[in-house]
């Protein structure tokens, strides 16, 4: 398939089996919620199955009743709050760096969004994301698609800081240059459906024959793939301006803390000294000569860097 023409403004992730490996660690906790309401999903494979659409219209579909359901739901979601740590996977903190220089990123997941928090924190990559929606917040993914493109602000990314763009010249979500990237068949059709476009991993839920024949324009076999393929040439440069700065230091995080090398500090309101050496040593990255051409005008950069100086 040829490659997009249109650039991509914004990516959409889906995390168990997209930027976390979900297959036993989600089977376990799944498992134990089957076993206590007997649901008659007793393999692995059966469980995965019911990602061929949205997880939760999928268990409802197996139970007695709505209210049946509605148990089932609220204890899967309670246990993953509780339990549910899955390991990133190998590669992709470094491709969600690159992309987040690049483009507005998101998160949209099924999964609680105490999850989503404590997946993203534990690995750094909190302030990559400038959206996330969690299925306690959004009940599918269409919903969530529709809730981002709807909103002008959406436009508005974050470089793995806290603060968000500032520039004021950012333009509305555009569906033609917003991407989902997901592991399963179901989340493709919403995307399309949603009308977004959709790229598949192939170490999730659903392999390569079945993401292709629900519409994805591309599968990735390997992480780095997706950067080429969203990015093309521009992946070359890597994590640039604060992405490119360690997602971690030496620094042990206290029980409870985000395992950033924070010392166990709420980050959520950093001083205003370290936001503005952030934004310095960010500015000094984007002066340097980068190894392809930049998209940036040379005015635009000496106005940053002017504001950034400023701080």
């Amino acid at each position: 398939m040829a490659a997009p023409t249109r650039p991509v403004r914004a990516v959409l992730f889906d995390l168990d089996g997209t930027l976390v490996q979900t297959r036993t660690a989600s089977w376990e906790i799944f498992s134990r919620i089957n076993d206590r309401f007997d649901l008659g999903v007793d393999s692995p494979q059966r469980y995965y199955e019911l990602f061929q659409g949205n997880v939760f219209e999928s268990i409802r579909r197996i139970c007695r009743n709505q209210a049946h359901a509605a148990a089932v739901t609220d204890a899967f979601l309670a246990l993953l709050r509780e339990d549910y740590a899955p390991p990133l996977v190998p590669g992709v903190s470094d491709v969600v760096r690159t992309l987040a220089g690049h483009c507005t990123l998101a998160v949209m997941s099924s999964n609680a969004m105490q999850v989503l928090r404590r997946v993203l924190t534990d690995n750094g990559l909190a302030y990559c994301f400038a959206h996330v929606f969690g299925g306690d917040v959004a009940p599918d993914k269409r919903t969530a698609i529709t809730s981002f493109l709807a909103d002008a602000g959406s436009g508005f990314g974050r470089r793995c800081s806290a603060d968000y763009d500032e520039t004021g010249k950012v333009l509305p979500p555009d569906p033609a240059a917003t991407v989902l990237v997901t592991d399963t068949a179901g989340d493709v059709r919403d995307a399309l459906a949603a009308g977004i476009r959709a790229v598949g991993v192939a170490w999730g839920m659903h392999g390569v024959e079945e993401l292709t024949a629900a519409g994805a324009e591309f599968v990735a076999l390997w992480p780095q793939e997706l950067s080429a393929h969203l990015l093309g040439d521009a992946a070359a440069a890597g994590p640039v301006g604060a992405c490119a700065l360690p997602a971690t230091t030496a620094a042990p995080a206290r029980p409870g803390g985000c395992g950033c090398g924070c010392d166990g500090k709420d980050q959520t309101q950093p001083s205003v000294p370290a936001r503005r050496q952030r934004r310095r040593t960010a500015v000094a990255s984007l002066a340097a000569p980068a190894p392809i051409s930049s998209a940036v005008p040379d005015e635009l950069l000496a106005a940053i860097v002017r504001v950034c100086e400023g701080a």
